[in-house]
């Protein structure tokens, strides 16, 4: 609009500048020429009074988005919350127990409705390289007879990551085998892998931790200086630090061997406990294929005086473990797992533990699983203590379990 009103001043500009026909001798023509320069003058005031008015529009828009951007508030600081995630995971089951030592029947028989593991999980991220985590569990009360439910510290922990190659964490956080394996295994809710199911070995503790990766993965290392006796107890006392490790490599994609090791005196070494007479030990070793509809892989373990940290006599243990499943459908899978354990080479060499079980896994939805399983445990010639109890007798000791398993996300 501006444009076209100042073309319209410069035409008219232009008209009342051009001469009037010099010395005309025509007198009606003269005051014609006249009359003409008064209209074109009259329209030129016209036109620079309108080009004014909008000059003026402009200069008062102008001032008031100054004016709005003066008094625009300063952008909000950022809440607590933001970089805060918050999650869960359940394990659920329904099944029916019959468990018996010797023959005779024990305190698990019959129907049960439980939930194994209840995690809540707070992760923050204060930058790209600081976060931190805390995630609470629960468990039953094993003293007195409330059995009261008690909410405890799974992990918390400070992260500073400094590179893929390299993290550290500040403490309770994953020790490097145990949630290795449950990741390749895939069936945690169901069971515990092998060397937490036995008790030779947990999947978190109170200390420092790092870990990293390279080559995109192809080589993955983790490493714990923990006080030993488990997340579970926060040990202020312990004169020794046990060390935990793993070393991992993928040559193909959905190929994962893996060796790691454990050496400590597991939290027993404090100066109000007896005097400590061994170094508990743990070598591991697997071998795994996850890719596409198959999973399947092979653990192996042997420790030395596990049990046996404030005892006289030394002992060793050895087991392995071998797992597979095979997706049917994107809903549908089945599974099987075979544990074999001798718990006492040295001291009861004929004791020994056999644990399978096998089922039908459902994906309802994302992040709902259902599995139909049936497990068995039988343990000769003695008493293990295991996940799922102390299990054995004199003689033997057996465990069957059937029903409904169920794991939720979120």
């Amino acid at each position: 609009m501006k444009a076209t009103v100042s073309l319209l001043l410069l035409a008219t500009t232009a008209l009342a500048a051009t001469p009037a026909h010099a010395q005309s001798a025509d007198p009606n023509a003269a005051a014609s020429s006249a009359a003409s320069s008064d209209d074109i003058n009259a329209l030129r005031a016209q036109i620079q009074a309108m080009q004014a008015r909008l000059d003026k529009i402009e200069a008062d828009k102008a001032a008031a988005a100054t004016a709005a951007a003066s008094a625009k508030p300063a952008a909000a600081a950022p809440s607590w919350t933001s970089g805060t995630t918050i999650g869960g995971k359940a394990f659920l089951n329904a099944s029916y127990i019959d468990q018996k030592s010797d023959g005779a029947d024990t305190g698990q028989k019959g129907f049960q409705a439980d939930v194994k593991r209840f995690y809540l999980t707070v992760d923050h991220k204060f930058s790209d390289v600081f976060s931190a985590n805390l995630t609470t569990d629960f468990r039953y009360s094993a003293n007195g007879t409330s059995k009261d439910v008690l909410v405890y510290v799974k992990k918390a922990y400070l992260q500073a990551k400094l590179a893929p190659e390299f993290y550290i964490r500040l403490g309770a956080s994953d020790l490097p085998w145990v949630p290795f394996v449950e990741d390749l295994y895939g069936n945690r809710y169901i069971e515990n892998v092998m060397v937490d199911r036995t008790k030779y070995g947990t999947s978190a503790d109170w200390g420092v931790h790092i870990g990293g990766t390279f080559g995109k993965g192809l080589v993955s290392y983790a490493a714990s200086a923990v006080n030993g006796a488990g997340y579970k107890t926060l040990s202020r006392s312990s004169d020794t630090v046990d060390l935990e490790g793993r070393v991992s490599v993928q040559p193909v994609k959905g190929v994962t061997f893996a060796v790691g090791g454990y050496t400590g005196k597991l939290g027993k070494s404090a100066g109000n406990l007896p005097n400590t007479n061994h170094r508990a030990t743990r070598l591991d070793a697997l071998a795994a294929y996850t890719n596409g509809p198959i999973r399947a892989g092979v653990e192996y373990f042997t420790a030395k005086n596990w049990n046996n940290v404030t005892t006289v006599a030394e002992d060793k243990t050895t087991g392995w473990s071998a797992f597979g499943s095979f997706a049917v459908t994107k809903q549908i899978g089945v599974f099987g797992r075979y544990d074999w354990v001798n718990p006492n080479k040295l001291t009861n060499s004929a004791m020994s533990d056999d644990y399978f079980n096998f089922g039908v896994s459902y994906n309802a939805m994302k992040n709902v699983d259902f599995a139909l399983v049936y497990k068995r445990e039988k343990v000769d010639n003695g008493i293990l203590s295991t996940s799922n109890g102390s299990i054995g007798g004199v003689h033997q000791g057996t465990y069957d379990e059937f029903g409904l398993w169920s794991q939720v996300k979120f």
